[in-house]
This record gives C-alpha cells, sequence and structure tokens, in this order.
C-alpha cells in the first residue's frame, strides 16, 4: 500500500454525499456560534463546495462573500450550487488577497490538509482588518468523528497499515489544545475553543457506505485502493459493526472542534 498517496478532492457531486451534508449542518452552528453583526465582508478560505458560504448567506446577513479553494471541481459546483457569491481557486497559504480587506476570514474543515496551517491562519488574519474575526472549524477524527471513527478502525483490524492514513492519527491539529496553540501562536487575542456535535443519521447500511465509494477524502481513498475483494472484507466488517436500529437507520454523531480569534489593534 503507498502511503504517501494523496488525498483526492475533486467531485464536489460525490464528496456532497460523504462529508459535505454533514459539513453543511457544522456550518449552521458555527456561524450561530461567532455571532457577527449584519453587513461584514466574508472570506472563506478552503470553501470546497461551498457549504460554509452559503450558510453564511443564509444567516450572517454579509456585505458579501469570497470563497477561495485549490480544488477546480469544487469551485466549479460552488459556482453552480451557491449563486451570490465570489467563488476563485485559491491556496490559502498564499491568499491573493488584500490585507485588512474583510470583516472575518473562515476555514471550514480545511486546516488540517494545509502543510503549513500557521502560514495559513497568518494570511487569514493579513486579511482581516483590525479587530476583525478570524475562525476555523476542524473535525475531531480522534474522537466523535463516528462516520469515519468506525471506518478507520474496521479498516486497520483488517490492515494494520492502514493506520499510518487514519485521520485520527494524521491530524494532531485537530484538538483544542493544538488549535488554541494555533490561533494564540497567529497573536489573535481572546482565542477561544469550542465543540460542535451533531447527528449524522444514515437511512440504512447503504447510505453509509456508498459515499465512500466516491474516492473523494482520505477514507474514500483509501477505501477505492483496495482490490474488490478487501473492499468487500472492509464493507462486511462495518456492516457487523455499525449499531442499526429496528428499521435499518444508522444513527451516529459527529463532532468538530471550533476556534475563533480577533485580529489585534494596528497590526
Amino acid at each position: 500500500m503507498n502511503k504517501k498517496r494523496e488525498d483526492v478532492f475533486a467531485a464536489g457531486e460525490k464528496y456532497e454525499p460523504y462529508v459535505g451534508r454533514w459539513s453543511r449542518i457544522v456550518a449552521t452552528d458555527f456561524v450561530d456560534w461567532l455571532a457577527l453583526p449584519k453587513g461584514l465582508s466574508w472570506l472563506d478560505v478552503g470553501c470546497g463546495t461551498g457549504a460554509l458560504s452559503q450558510t453564511i448567506l443564509e444567516r450572517a446577513a454579509p456585505k458579501e462573500v469570497f470563497g477561495i479553494d485549490p480544488s477546480a471541481g469544487f469551485i466549479e459546483y460552488a459556482k453552480a450550487h451557491v449563486p451570490g457569491v465570489t467563488f476563485a481557486v485559491g491556496n490559502a497559504q498564499s491568499l491573493e488577497v488584500e490585507p485588512a480587506s474583510v470583516d472575518a476570514a473562515v476555514a471550514g474543515l480545511v486546516l488540517n490538509f494545509v502543510p503549513e496551517p500557521d502560514f495559513a491562519i497568518a494570511h487569514m488574519a493579513r486579511a482581516v482588518r483590525p479587530g476583525g474575526q478570524v475562525a476555523a472549524y476542524v473535525w475531531d477524527y480522534a474522537g466523535k468523528m463516528e462516520l469515519m471513527r468506525y471506518f478507520w478502525d474496521a479498516a486497520v483490524a483488517l490492515d494494520p497499515a492502514a493506520r499510518e492514513l487514519d485521520e485520527g492519527r494524521r491530524f494532531p491539529l485537530c484538538q483544542p489544545a493544538a488549535l488554541e496553540a494555533l490561533f494564540t501562536g497567529a497573536r489573535l487575542r481572546g482565542v477561544e475553543v469550542h465543540p460542535i456535535e451533531v447527528p449524522t443519521r444514515f437511512r440504512d447500511f447503504d447510505d453509509y457506505w456508498t459515499p465512500f465509494l466516491g474516492g473523494q477524502g482520505p477514507a474514500p481513498s483509501y477505501a477505492m485502493s483496495l482490490s474488490e475483494k478487501r473492499r468487500a472484507a472492509l464493507r462486511d466488517r462495518l456492516r457487523e459493526r455499525l449499531p442499526g436500529g429496528p428499521d435499518g437507520a444508522i444513527e451516529l454523531v459527529a463532532r468538530a472542534w471550533a476556534v475563533r480569534g480577533l485580529k489585534r489593534a494596528g497590526k
């Protein structure tokens, strides 16, 4: 198995059933937690398929929203599904945004995929006006992001080498203390970390399993790298271990850690 295999994020229509539908629910709680005034300019860094940008439009009454993501496929999907936002292909570590040009810079489910997240936060802070807010959220991969936790626990039981691909192991940033340190290190003030938990209800096992066949993200990429026989073994192990109700529905929980801080005046 190639441990250096890169994560795939290219097809929005395949990403949505996997994580997009749940990230939209988390985005609602995140924006409500920020509780920022109406009429602000927002920058959505690593906007993906537009889940957070759309939520900002619907719940924060912004003046304008700019979304950037390195995936051209995701940007194409976002443009087609989220009117009212200016989307462009861009890199979190080298934002082509004027300094002090927005009131809030946010990032949903992306910081752990950025090679140097401290650079990304520094660029986000640079884009924000003094007194403005920088905020982000990431999945709690090692804990209560249960749809992925069940997957990797089953994968590692069948293939110990899969441990190196497990997001819970790969992304130590996705912990409260690490997030607080990241934002404090960027000289943001009033840094806070907050848990967001949302239910993830699957109609049946197929509703849970099929999105892993889309190949978008670490776990689906791993699933699709397997032979048919090994993938079937993983599927069967998951079917045995996932908690199912009398109607076949699977009730899980997804937790994200959210973090925010304010840009210091005069910076």
